[in-house]
């Protein structure tokens, strides 16, 4: 199945979706393991080092050092993965209201970290923007 790319489609259909808990970024040294312990969310290599984004108790009982407690709020509606600007136009509006986003882009799905205490103001946000489109 193909994800969607008509802009106005994505926005009006996108029912942002917040996971329960409170996600956590960390990295790890380029040759380190990634402890048996920890289920990551997300991993991602650069060459500084691996990011991982786990669950803020994981990270704690890890011991990892860890940064930006976030909620992970996941679009729900199938995107293509050359959509273009479903993204721009949703980072966009939480940027003017003074929002931080660190998107990813999976498979299926869009999803935004955003800090843990301005998660429900995102959250209408996104919800009033699909409104929007869809009036």
């Amino acid at each position: 199945m193909t994800g969607g790319r008509d802009l106005d489609a994505l926005l009006s259909d996108m029912k942002p979706e917040i996971l329960d808990g409170i996600f956590v970024f960390c990295t790890l040294a380029p040759s380190a393991s990634i402890p048996a312990t920890v289920n990551a969310m997300l991993t991602f290599r650069e060459r500084e080092g691996t990011t991982l984004v786990v669950r803020h108790e994981e990270a704690e009982r890890a011991e990892l050092r860890h940064e930006f407690p976030s909620r992970l709020i996941t679009l729900t509606v199938h995107s293509a993965l050359d959509a273009v600007g479903f993204l721009a136009a949703v980072t966009s509006r939480l940027a003017e209201a003074g929002i931080s986003v660190n998107a990813v882009s999976a498979f299926y799905h869009d999803h935004l970290f955003v800090p843990a205490d301005r998660a429900d103001e995102a959250m209408a946000i996104l919800q009033e923007m699909a409104k929007t489109r869809s009036a």
